[in-house]
């Protein structure tokens, strides 16, 4: 119970992080259209080379759904990880894409669009309703529902793979963007995985830079002054003004 708030609490925060995608799922067929071919045919294999360029290559990292579930952590990932990890993108699919993606955020500080969000959860309550017209057909035995059911289940799986492809191609440019392939300081592995502050409004910002001001926990840069006065210029000690021309002006009288 407690573990499942802390993933719900953890949830929540993702909402305040800074840094977006690369690319956003509706540009991803254009930015690597080779991989999305390859992860739209063989969903599985993308998801465990994924996964594991996550976690560095370092299987000893490797927790079933990377932690995300209630049952991470307890199916002997310890003694053979590279099996538990074939286990889970062929029997859990949806399950390891989702949280190498919440892998990501976390560890990169990075919130999913609004536009990302509504295309996931078109494609979640696609599935759910086609789901529920095949047990209603079942119920019934109408013809006509069954084939209702049948069309719209064959349109739910087109989205779901579809949209599965795209999200697995995000998360493939966000690790080349990670690895430097896009000119970037390429980063280190960080080190052991540490419960997270939730007590404040925003998660550290990890290997990319702050929207503005200085990384997070770090002391704000002092204020910057005017800037420096053109060379040729004296400073404005340096001459005084000329006096006035005009007279002294002699106090205001008053008519009697």
């Amino acid at each position: 119970m407690a573990s499942a708030q802390a993933n719900l609490d953890k949830a929540e925060t993702r909402k305040f992080f800074q840094n977006l995608w690369r690319t956003d799922l509706m540009g991803t067929l254009k930015a690597d259209p080779a991989y999305w071919c390859f992860a739209l045919w063989c969903g599985p294999c993308s998801s465990y080379v994924l996964r594991k360029r996550a976690l560095y290559g370092d299987m000893t990292r490797y927790k079933c759904c990377a932690g995300y579930m209630p049952c991470s952590g307890k199916c002997g990932e310890s003694r053979c990880p590279t099996f538990c990890l074939v286990t889970e993108v062929c029997c859990c699919f949806v399950n390891s894409v989702s949280s190498t993606r919440f892998l990501l955020q976390d560890q990169f500080n990075i919130k999913t669009t609004k536009c990302d969000n509504c295309i996931i959860g078109f494609m979640i309550v696609l599935s759910q309703l086609a789901c529920l017209c095949r047990i209603v057909a079942c119920l019934t035995g109408d013809e006509d529902i069954a084939e209702a059911a049948h069309i719209l289940t064959c349109i739910s799986d087109m989205v779901y793979y579809s949209v599965c492809a795209c999200m697995q191609t995000q998360h493939k440019i966000e690790l080349d963007k990670r690895d430097g392939k896009f000119g970037d300081v390429p980063m280190t592995v960080p080190p052991a995985q540490h419960m997270s502050r939730l007590d404040q409004p925003y998660g550290p910002t990890v290997g990319y830079p702050p929207a503005y001001g200085a990384p997070y926990g770090q002391p704000q840069p002092p204020p910057q002054g005017y800037l420096a006065q053109a060379p040729g210029f004296p400073p404005p000690s340096a001459v005084a003004y000329p006096p006035g021309t005009y007279p002294p002006q002699q106090p205001p009288s008053f008519w009697r």
